[in-house]
């Protein structure tokens, strides 16, 4: 008889779902097997309005169709959000993202300054509401280094703000794993491939566009403190995927866009390395149960089973007119999800 996991309310806190035909093409790829998940905002244009909020809640809640499913959504920080709107949109939404600008996918319209007094009127009000603050943590220096130099603003804010809940958004380096118990109001949220690869994976041999993301997988001993707090259950981290679709001709191309796809085997490729790890006892605390601990909400009631069989991942997800390339696209994995 082959072994099998039943996951409880499974939960991927940061996720990339885009919009319009992507969208009705991820959507129910992740409304398939987890309870839940933190969409983020950065469309084009972002999502700065509650128009804009209620129009792709709409949306979102079309296209995963009929699941058992929460779409968790965020809006773009802009540091002169008003207290009133904030306490307006509040129960909409899960959290504000913050983006550097022009530091990854459609971030362009981000915060230009990191200057703490320029960001406070909104931070203040997010303090005062409990909307936690999730951060893309790098500034444009020199790439292996963005996320280390983002370390002292985290500090700064995580100092300056003592209630403000604050999500460091997919770590990548050791030094997030050593900030993250100095302060008591910081969390952080890791993804799939930051457990898995390095940089030498993505560009050590001929170059692996599909494993191109931001920010950029690290060294060995990055992924091994990443990996350890992961297995271990570390309370202060959750599981948020990053999962960043883009069109197989933007990702093999001159310019490639960054984003690993991994919505579809996330949970197999996390069941595999708990097991790996002897950690699966551990797998509820990454996955689900930090989480919402975390951002103070209970998780609709969902399971999902998944049994050691291999599975071959496919080669490309294609629908209305778009073709996303998965991590692991061909490869045969170790557990599928039980049909």
């Amino acid at each position: 008889m082959s072994k099998t996991i039943t996951l409880n309310q499974p939960l991927d806190m940061h996720i990339h779902f885009r919009d319009d035909d992507m969208l009705k093409l991820v959507a129910p790829l992740t409304a398939k097997t987890f309870a839940g998940a933190l969409i983020m905002p950065n469309l084009v244009p972002p999502i700065t309005t509650k128009e804009a909020l209620m129009s792709y809640k709409k949306r979102i809640k079309e296209a995963q169709g009929f699941e058992d499913f929460e779409a968790f959504v965020t809006i773009f920080f802009q540091a002169d959000y008003s207290y009133e709107f904030l306490a307006d949109i509040k129960d909409e939404i899960i959290g504000i993202k913050l983006y550097p600008a022009g530091v990854t996918t459609n971030s362009e319209t981000g915060v230009s300054s990191m200057d703490i007094k320029a960001l406070s009127p909104t931070l203040e009000s997010m303090s005062k509401l409990g909307i936690p603050l999730c951060v893309h943590g790098e500034t444009n220096g020199f790439v292996m280094d963005r996320e280390k130099e983002f370390m002292p603003i985290y500090e700064s804010i995580a100092s300056a703000f003592p209630d403000l809940t604050i999500i460091m958004e997919h770590i990548t380096t050791k030094a997030a794993v050593d900030l993250l118990d100095k302060y008591p109001n910081l969390y952080a949220s890791i993804t799939l491939q930051h457990l898995i690869i390095t940089l030498d994976d993505v560009a050590g041999g001929m170059l692996k566009p599909h494993l191109f993301c931001k920010p950029i997988a690290k060294r060995p001993e990055d992924r091994d403190a990443l990996l350890k707090i992961a297995v271990e259950g570390h309370p202060k981290v959750m599981f948020g995927s990053d999962s960043a679709p883009h069109p197989k001709h933007k990702k093999e191309a001159c310019g490639c866009a960054a984003g690993v796809f991994t919505a579809p085997i996330a949970l197999q490729m996390l069941v595999q390395i708990f097991e790996e790890n002897n950690a699966l006892d551990n797998l509820d605390k990454f996955l689900s149960l930090n989480a919402q601990r975390i951002y103070k909400f209970k998780a609709i009631d969902k399971t999902i089973t998944l049994v050691k069989k291999d599975y071959v991942v496919p080669s490309l997800y294609e629908a209305f007119s778009q073709k996303v390339v998965p991590m692991f696209a061909d490869e045969t994995i170790h557990w599928s999800l039980e049909q």
